[in-house]
């Protein structure tokens, strides 16, 4: 009868360990992680949706739970390097490091845009030598970001490789019908010219088919002078700009004083998943941009 108390205690120690510990650097790679892993993983997320990915405050408490991932899921496109790092060396856990079993940079598996041609330096601004690194929001890049999680989980997890195989299939058939109801509704805007506060919505513009003709920053990460409103206010009204685009957390102020300048429209777009409450989830995020663009005055045919 002991022997039997002795398994009974050793199995249920082993079955209060399904979990994988998952940390997300944002709130859209922990999304997916969420719905690939489902009941197998425990995801923490580090930047909240309300924050500025670049600037995040880096609380202390995320030493402990980086020093406890399995998984660390960061873009790996520069975006995170001014906070991420920092707590990744202080946890001391050897999985999540450098190449690590536990360390997963999403961006290698993109075709990342505006990856810099030169040399860059500070003169530029806040230019990520990776590349633009808002990569999530193109849906299609979605699928790749679900199937390198899936892999990195089934290696760390082979029991539940099935199981998150079949996540995978049921996200991937998801986003497959919801990405063509998204391009049926934005068809009308397809062609709709716009300024973007910082270059966050390359991705979306490359994939709904909109163009970007200048943002609202001189350069990255540098606040707009009246003088460059004034300046950007001449090209964009001869350019026909009709919406000033920018993201939850940004400052209004300068986006309405060109948007009146030019006659065009501010649009408040969610920039990562939870960045707005309409924005729960991954597919919600798409489904809120999609809205508030279907909403906003389209060009002229």
């Amino acid at each position: 009868m002991k022997w039997l108390c002795v398994l009974l205690t050793v199995f249920t120690a082993t079955s209060a360990r399904a979990e994988l510990n998952v940390v997300a650097s944002l709130p859209d790679f922990g999304a997916i992680a969420e719905a690939i892993g489902g009941s197998a993983v425990k995801v923490t997320t580090i930047a909240r949706g309300s924050e500025d990915p670049h600037f995040v405050d880096a609380r202390p408490s995320f030493v402990r739970v980086l020093n406890r991932a399995d998984l660390l899921i960061e873009g790996g496109a520069d975006l995170e390097i001014g906070w991420l790092p920092t707590l990744v060396t202080a946890a001391r856990n050897p999985k999540i490091q450098g190449a690590g079993r536990g360390h997963l940079a999403l961006a290698p598996a993109i075709k990342v845009l505006d990856v810099p041609a030169q040399p860059v330096d500070r003169s530029m601004g806040d230019v990520h030598t990776g590349g633009n690194s808002h990569f999530w929001l193109d849906p299609r890049n979605g699928k790749i970001l679900a199937e390198k999680i899936a892999t990195a989980l089934s290696a760390l997890d082979p029991t539940n490789a099935d199981f998150f195989r079949k996540n995978l299939a049921d996200f991937n058939d998801r986003l497959d019908a919801k990405w063509s109801e998204w391009q049926k509704k934005m068809e009308p805007a397809r062609g709709t010219k716009m300024i973007t506060y910082h270059k966050s919505y390359e991705y979306l513009a490359q994939a709904f088919g909109l163009e970007i003709v200048g943002q609202l920053e001189p350069k990255p990460g540098i606040e707009p002078s009246a003088t460059h409103i004034n300046q950007l206010a001449q090209s964009a009204k001869s350019a026909g700009v009709k919406w000033v685009v920018i993201e939850p957390f940004r400052p209004r102020r300068s986006a309405e004083q060109l948007a009146k300048a030019i006659g065009a429209q501010v649009v408040i777009l969610p920039d990562k998943t939870g960045s707005t409450p309409e924005a729960g989830d991954y597919f919600e995020m798409f489904d809120s941009i999609v809205k508030q663009l279907t909403g906003a005055p389209a060009p002229a045919k």
